[in-house]
């Protein structure tokens, strides 16, 4: 082997060629009853007896590349492939040029993901024999496990030239493909690996993950059934399957899929949170909450799940279970509007409005909840008589929706409250061309045509109502007394008499009614209505004497 003793011969001179020195020769047959030593214990299976005999003899001096090969070997079986790797690095720092060392090496790396590191080794492997394909193969594994799919191309194509249907080959050089964006190519490559193992789980996995990313529902359910058909027990396989029956709208199917994978998965979090959301979807609340529940318990930090189980709980009207899981969620995330919101909404409903209007006005113009809850906001405003405050808000709203009826009604009636009634009309106007059957908008205008005592757009505007299907005793009274007012008294005893037949109970009509018959000569019938509303109604006695000008609010 050329190695010099530990005594150097004088200058100039060297050992014959062909003679072994003699601590040489002897340093070897020490070293080769170590090996015979190592291969009998590793025979009997007596795996640790073998490598602590190989690691005792390197520590006493013993450098044969022989001991470092076996005992790399050796710790490989047990799986130590730290120790291993440490093993194969002395042996190639002593011969650059050994066999395999720096093929084992690559290996031993790949399985402690040093990928970096293997590509290295796997690269002077196969400088140091030009004949191993095999490191080939493990440079084109390393350089995709690296993030180099389009370096890995080249070993394998060139594994591939010589082996043309190894399944592990075609697999990595579909996986570059697909790390590297040529997904029709690897959809190609995948399809090779099937052709020769249909049973293939990661071809198959791989084909649903990457028609899941390009949206081909189609093809992901092709290959996630035939997944799921491989390996029942494939999660990749219900994952994808959820994704599709969410999708479909079909969440009974959802549930099954997710409820699987609480089950087989039982400590991942996204597997409870859409079990909950597909419970949710079927209306399935107090299952729902369950799910929710446990997600919370696995990711406590997660607002969106605390969010979730509050408006699950919302549903069932537990409304303090509810507000205390947006509050939790609040005290995650203070700004998530989604919280925000339903909490606000859950304050409102347990009377605390005023902590409820504090909500709504947190909630940033460009969330999505905001055009709702400027619209609570501007209707709790209303209630509390803020007029000038509400139709402001409103008016916000419309600005961001302008199509929006109800907020131009609400805008309407906060104005004539503040006492504007040309932007009140203006508002009940733009809500009539929106919807032109809005009874709401019709009706507005109605009542500020009467306060304006323009009784001829106020008749039309209750003729209008009525056309709409308005069959309310105070329409049919308001239309009676303004055609009264108008001197239509026919008509105004045809309108009193269509709200007594809404309410026979009605006074006031019973009072107007009297008024109208005098008016016509009916006497005997004007005294027999009165009657009967001073019977109903003692204290009209004193407008007896007059016809009531009120207007009753419809």
């Amino acid at each position: 082997m050329g190695i010099l003793t530990a005594t150097q011969p004088g200058p100039g001179q060297s050992m014959p060629p062909g003679v072994t020195p003699i601590d040489e020769g002897k340093q070897q047959k020490r070293s080769n009853r170590t090996l015979s030593k190592a291969v009998s214990l590793h025979l009997e299976g007596k795996l640790d007896s073998a490598a602590k005999l190989l690691s005792r003899a390197l520590e006493a001096g013993e450098r044969d590349a022989g001991l470092y090969s076996a005992l790399g070997h050796i710790q490989y079986e047990m799986h130590d492939y730290a120790a291993a790797a440490a093993t194969y690095a002395h042996l190639v720092t002593q011969e650059p040029q050994h066999r395999t060392a720096h093929f084992n090496l690559g290996v031993c790396q790949g399985n402690l993901k040093d990928w970096k590191p293997a590509t290295e080794s796997f690269r002077n492997a196969f400088q140091a024999d030009g004949t191993r394909s095999d490191a080939l193969l493990g440079l084109g594994i390393a350089l995709i496990h690296s993030g180099e799919p389009e370096r890995a191309m080249a070993p394998l194509e060139k594994y591939l030239s010589l082996f043309p249907d190894h399944e592990q080959a075609l697999f990595g050089k579909a996986v570059a493909l697909q790390q590297a964006g040529r997904h029709a190519e690897s959809v190609e490559q995948y399809r090779k690996v099937l052709a020769r193992n249909p049973r293939c789980e990661e071809a198959l996995s791989n084909l649903v993950a990457l028609f899941l990313e390009k949206k081909d529902r189609e093809s992901v359910r092709r290959y996630a059934e035939m997944l799921a058909e491989v390996q029942p027990a494939s999660t990749v396989a219900a994952e994808a399957l959820a994704t599709l029956a969410f999708a479909d709208g079909d969440y009974a199917a959802a549930v099954r899929s997710c409820r699987y994978l609480t089950e087989t998965v039982p400590d991942r979090f996204e597997n409870w949170f859409n079990l909950g959301v597909a419970h949710h979807k079927m209306g399935h609340y107090d299952k729902a909450v369950q799910a929710y529940r446990q997600a919370a318990l696995l990711q406590p930090d997660c607002a969106q799940a605390h969010l979730n189980l509050g408006v699950a709980h919302q549903e069932l009207s537990d409304l303090a279970s509810a507000r205390a899981c947006y509050e939790k969620a609040l005290a995650i995330d203070p700004d998530q509007p989604g919280v925000l919101w339903n909490l606000a909404l859950v304050l409102e409903q347990q009377g605390e409005r005023s902590s409820a209007e504090k909500l709504y006005e947190r909630i940033p113009q460009e969330a999505a909840e905001w055009s709702d809850a400027a619209f609570r906001l501007g209707y709790l405003k209303l209630v509390r008589g803020d007029y000038p405050a509400s139709s402001a808000t409103f008016e916000a709203c419309l600005a961001k929706r302008p199509d929006w009826t109800e907020a131009c009604l609400n805008a309407a009636i906060a104005f004539a409250r503040s006492g504007n009634p040309e932007a009140a009309r203006r508002y009940f106007q733009e809500a009539l061309m929106l919807r032109p059957d809005s009874s709401d908008a019709v009706r507005g205008l109605a009542a500020l045509a009467l306060e304006q005592q323009d009784y001829g757009e106020a008749y039309e505007l209750h003729r209008r109502l009525i056309e709409l299907g308005e069959h309310g005793p105070e329409l049919f009274y308001n239309a009676g007394l303004i055609c009264q007012k108008r001197g239509q008294t026919e008509d105004a005893v045809l309108f009193y008499q269509q709200a007594l037949h809404e309410d026979p109970q009605f006074a006031e009509a019973l009072l107007n009614l009297g008024h109208a018959l005098m008016a016509m000569g009916q006497e005997e019938e004007a005294r027999a209505s009165w009657r009967r509303a001073i019977r109903e109604k003692p204290e009209l006695a004193q407008t007896y004497f007059e016809p009531n000008s009120g207007v009753i609010p419809s």
